[in-house]
Protein backbone atom coordinates (compact mmCIF):
# COMPACT_ATOMS: atom_id res chain seq x y z
CA UNK A 1 0.00 0.00 0.00
CA UNK A 2 1.49 3.05 -0.42
CA UNK A 3 0.66 6.90 0.49
CA UNK A 4 1.23 9.66 -1.22
CA UNK A 5 1.28 13.18 1.06
CA UNK A 6 0.67 16.37 -1.29
CA UNK A 7 1.64 19.63 -0.46
CA UNK A 8 -1.17 22.09 -1.19
CA UNK A 9 -0.19 25.17 0.64
CA UNK A 10 -1.22 28.34 -1.37
CA UNK A 11 2.71 29.50 -1.06
CA UNK A 12 4.22 26.87 -3.20
CA UNK A 13 1.16 27.14 -5.91
CA UNK A 14 3.44 28.54 -9.03
CA UNK A 15 0.95 30.34 -11.46
CA UNK A 16 1.34 29.22 -15.23
CA UNK A 17 0.52 30.05 -18.92
CA UNK A 18 1.04 28.29 -22.57
CA UNK A 19 3.64 28.37 -24.36
CA UNK A 20 1.05 30.47 -27.22
CA UNK A 21 0.42 33.13 -24.04
CA UNK A 22 3.97 33.51 -23.96
CA UNK A 23 4.41 33.82 -27.38
CA UNK A 24 1.91 36.90 -27.37
CA UNK A 25 3.56 38.28 -24.57
CA UNK A 26 6.84 38.76 -26.24
CA UNK A 27 5.38 39.88 -29.54
CA UNK A 28 4.12 42.57 -27.60
CA UNK A 29 5.72 43.56 -23.88
CA UNK A 30 9.37 43.37 -22.79
CA UNK A 31 8.96 40.69 -20.09
CA UNK A 32 11.84 38.96 -17.95
CA UNK A 33 12.09 35.33 -19.23
CA UNK A 34 14.32 32.78 -17.52
CA UNK A 35 15.55 29.47 -18.74
CA UNK A 36 16.25 27.22 -16.29
CA UNK A 37 17.47 24.40 -18.30
CA UNK A 38 21.17 23.19 -18.55
CA UNK A 39 24.14 24.53 -21.38
CA UNK A 40 23.44 21.32 -22.71
CA UNK A 41 20.24 21.88 -23.62
CA UNK A 42 20.52 25.57 -24.26
CA UNK A 43 23.04 24.88 -26.81
CA UNK A 44 20.29 22.92 -28.65
CA UNK A 45 17.95 26.22 -28.77
CA UNK A 46 16.41 28.53 -26.71
CA UNK A 47 13.86 32.02 -26.75
CA UNK A 48 14.93 34.92 -27.95
CA UNK A 49 15.78 37.50 -24.95
CA UNK A 50 15.94 34.93 -21.98
CA UNK A 51 18.45 34.83 -19.53
CA UNK A 52 20.16 31.47 -17.84
CA UNK A 53 20.15 29.63 -14.03
CA UNK A 54 20.59 26.13 -14.92
CA UNK A 55 18.44 24.74 -12.42
CA UNK A 56 20.37 22.01 -11.43
CA UNK A 57 23.46 24.20 -10.40
CA UNK A 58 23.70 24.15 -6.62
CA UNK A 59 23.68 28.05 -6.64
CA UNK A 60 21.09 27.79 -8.57
CA UNK A 61 18.99 30.08 -6.06
CA UNK A 62 21.69 32.63 -6.07
CA UNK A 63 22.71 32.92 -9.80
CA UNK A 64 18.99 33.29 -10.69
CA UNK A 65 18.40 35.60 -8.26
CA UNK A 66 21.23 38.18 -8.89
CA UNK A 67 20.10 38.48 -12.62
CA UNK A 68 16.64 38.88 -11.65
CA UNK A 69 14.87 42.13 -10.93
CA UNK A 70 11.60 41.53 -7.98
CA UNK A 71 9.90 44.32 -9.38
CA UNK A 72 8.58 42.45 -12.48
CA UNK A 73 7.17 38.79 -13.25
CA UNK A 74 9.48 36.45 -13.86
CA UNK A 75 8.62 34.09 -16.68
CA UNK A 76 10.27 30.58 -16.16
CA UNK A 77 10.71 27.54 -18.75
CA UNK A 78 12.15 24.32 -18.78
CA UNK A 79 12.25 21.26 -21.32
CA UNK A 80 8.93 20.48 -20.78
CA UNK A 81 7.76 22.38 -17.62
CA UNK A 82 8.76 20.10 -14.41
CA UNK A 83 11.59 21.97 -13.66
CA UNK A 84 10.50 25.49 -14.25
CA UNK A 85 7.94 25.27 -11.51
CA UNK A 86 10.13 23.41 -9.46
CA UNK A 87 12.43 26.76 -10.08
CA UNK A 88 9.26 28.90 -9.46
CA UNK A 89 8.62 27.77 -5.72
CA UNK A 90 12.22 28.35 -4.82
CA UNK A 91 12.58 31.96 -6.71
CA UNK A 92 8.98 32.78 -5.20
CA UNK A 93 10.01 31.76 -1.41
CA UNK A 94 13.28 34.60 -2.26
CA UNK A 95 9.94 37.12 -3.20
CA UNK A 96 10.01 36.87 -6.55
CA UNK A 97 6.74 37.18 -8.71
CA UNK A 98 6.67 33.83 -11.05
CA UNK A 99 4.84 32.30 -13.78
CA UNK A 100 6.26 28.96 -15.18
CA UNK A 101 5.69 28.24 -18.62
CA UNK A 102 3.73 24.64 -18.97
CA UNK A 103 5.31 22.50 -21.80
CA UNK A 104 8.73 24.37 -22.11
CA UNK A 105 11.24 24.37 -24.80
CA UNK A 106 9.43 21.32 -26.22
CA UNK A 107 6.46 22.66 -26.40
CA UNK A 108 7.82 26.27 -28.31
CA UNK A 109 9.87 24.17 -30.41
CA UNK A 110 6.96 22.46 -32.17
CA UNK A 111 4.61 25.67 -31.80
CA UNK A 112 7.22 27.79 -33.60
Amino acid sequence: MSIFFINCDKKQHVESITTLELKELLATKDIQLMDVRTPEEINEGFIETAIFADYFDENFKTKASNQLDKSKKVYLYCRSGNRSEKAGVILKEAGFNVIHVSGGFNQWKKEN
